[in-house]
């Protein structure tokens, strides 16, 4: 890492529901403004990243959900030197049939099927990255 770099950690929350669609959130700030990704944020401090994701996800969807295995793991270029480390856990719905709601710093909410995430301005590298990992939706 080159001097002067601060890394922040930081997680995202890939959630199916029972049709296979993905979880994903119109961002509502920076970066990326108005781009769709999978909802998370930064790791607070003394919260593991499964802490983290789960409250990340209910703040920004609504929905209440189990963290389950890291997926993979993305570093994204911000601003002034920082770069942020994205842990990606797969995420269990406690409610399979909740219904999503924006919240937070998500400006829209919606589980989408594979076409539907595709014709979205995603955030750079989330279809490459989810299909890496073998995570695109149906």
């Amino acid at each position: 890492m080159e001097p002067g770099v601060r890394v922040v950690p930081c997680v995202g929350g890939v959630v199916h529901d029972r049709a296979g669609r993905l979880l994903v959130v119109q961002r509502g700030r920076e970066p990326d403004r108005g781009r769709w990704s999978v909802p998370g944020g930064r790791v607070e401090a003394g919260e593991s990243i499964a802490e983290a994701v789960v409250r990340e996800v209910a703040e920004e969807t609504g929905l209440a959900v189990v963290a389950g295995a890291e997926l993979g793991r993305v570093r994204v270029p911000g601003p002034g030197g920082v770069v942020y480390e994205v842990a990606d856990l797969v995420c269990t719905l406690r409610e399979p049939d909740a219904v999503p709601r924006a919240g937070d710093d998500a400006a829209d909410v919606a589980f989408v099927d594979l076409a539907a995430l595709r014709a979205l301005p995603c955030t750079p590298g989330l279809l490459a990255a989810l299909s890496g990992w073998g995570a695109l939706p149906r």
